[in-house]
């Protein structure tokens, strides 16, 4: 079967920066827009998954069985401009 992963996005008021709460192992993110949140997840997530999550034996089986989810979700908006 294979992994998912759960990256949460939640927006900091105080520093103005959309942070990271996961269950992948090593992933920290910090980030002024949504969008550069998640291409910085995309970006790390693929590394910290094979190091951190997957065994040497996981890694000798047919490698489309191990291609997770990553499922990003906001968990608030900032603010509109006014």
């Amino acid at each position: 079967m294979k992994k998912s992963f759960n990256v949460r996005a939640i927006w900091d008021e105080e520093n103005q920066i959309w942070f990271s709460e996961s269950d992948l192992v090593g992933l920290h993110v910090e980030a002024q827009t949504f969008p550069e949140f998640q291409e910085l997840v995309h970006e790390f997530a693929a590394e910290l998954i094979v190091t951190n999550h997957y065994s040497d034996d996981d890694l000798n089986r047919d490698l489309r069985e191990l291609i997770p989810a990553i499922i990003i979700s906001q968990h608030e908006s900032p603010p509109r401009a006014t």
